[in-house]
């Protein structure tokens, strides 16, 4: 089953430039009590964002030059800690559709490329020389091409690596196992028919 293939990216990106950014970071624990994902993406990176009393700190997403990035540039081992999938989610409904870092938790990979956002890395070296044209110039638009694995813009190419399956995944529009299991259910009665354990209710 093919959903929305992923093989492009488009758009302006915000520097949120910290290694270690944890899951509890990204989502505050408090709000993981919701019974669905929908309205997490304005609890993300809360506590970073605003005080106590609700009023907005200096950071990134707040900044009215970033505002409509589609894309987050970071540090290294990004999504680390906890496995909670609101991490992503709360990314993926606050408009975000690629990151780019040095490097990725696994499991943040994991969740992440199953909501079709799109991680790539680059070295710390690239990384930092992207912030300064992103912070010097916050219209520039970034190019993600996924099949090439480039990372392009007006004047500059970046070469990227990608998790191989997740290309695979993206391209083929395979990337949510999710539905890629709602859509093959025939073919799982099928194979739970041949189990020799099999009983039916």
């Amino acid at each position: 089953m093919s959903i929305n293939p992923i093989s492009r990216v488009e758009g302006r990106a915000v520097p949120i430039v910290l290694d270690d950014i944890d899951t509890d970071r990204i989502i505050p624990a408090r709000y993981l009590k919701c019974v669905t994902f929908d309205g997490l993406g304005k609890y993300a990176f809360y506590d970073d964002r605003f005080n106590a009393d609700g009023t907005e700190k200096k950071h990134p997403l707040n900044n009215n030059r970033f505002k409509g990035a589609n894309i987050i540039i970071s540090g290294a081992n990004f999504g680390c800690g906890s496995s909670r999938e609101h991490a992503p989610q709360a990314i993926k409904r606050a408009g975000i559709d690629a990151i780019i870092a040095e490097s990725f938790a696994e499991i943040f990979h994991g969740n992440a490329t199953t909501l079709g956002i799109v991680c790539i890395t680059l070295s710390r070296s690239e990384i930092n020389e992207l912030v300064t044209l992103v912070e010097k110039t916050p219209e520039i638009k970034l190019v993600i091409d996924v099949e090439k694995e480039t990372l392009q813009m007006p004047g500059k190419t970046y070469k990227f690596q990608i998790n191989q399956n997740a290309k695979k995944d993206f391209l083929a529009g395979t990337y949510d196992s999710l539905a890629e299991l709602l859509a093959n259910m025939d073919k799982v009665r099928r194979f739970e028919k041949e189990l020799p354990y099999f009983f039916s209710r």
